[in-house]
């Protein structure tokens, strides 16, 4: 399956695409983002339209440090999407950045294994450019 500009792996479609444009469009431009509240200062991600502290309807999207440490995660042998095999081993991990909300990523930039790996281990953000329309975010040790 094509997804997009000869692309054959699949892309992250957002349900609400008009909501999270900022945050694609600073990929592009390799910056990250997030949603904060303007009512209460919270960061959150996933984003949302209501601030989930809150509840607020009054979110702004900020720069971000890009910075943060891995909390958990796992070295990925069998992909589980075919089209993603061929990249096995890597690293799936849930990182905990310093604005003190966690994303799901990959850790990029050494061999994946638990011996280059460590939860804690400090990371900074990268950016993959999968197509001309899609760049995702991805960490590499700081």
């Amino acid at each position: 399956m094509t997804t997009s500009a000869g692309y054959r792996k699949p892309l992250p479609y957002p349900e609400n695409r008009e909501f999270t444009k900022p945050f694609w469009d600073a990929a592009k431009r390799h910056e990250l983002v997030l949603p904060r509240c303007k009512q209460c200062a919270m960061y959150h991600f996933y984003p949302r339209e209501t601030c989930p502290n809150c509840f607020s309807l009054d979110i702004e999207w900020v720069p971000a440090s890009g910075r943060g440490r891995v909390y958990a995660f796992t070295i990925v042998h069998q992909a589980a999407h075919p089209a993603f095999q061929e990249e096995t081993p890597y690293v799936h991990a849930v990182i905990q950045l310093d604005e003190g909300v966690r994303m799901i990523s990959n850790v990029v930039g050494c061999a994946p294994t638990p011996e280059e790996v460590k939860v804690d281990m400090p990371v900074v953000v990268t950016f993959d450019d999968v197509t001309p329309e899609w760049t995702l975010p991805k960490f590499r040790p700081a």
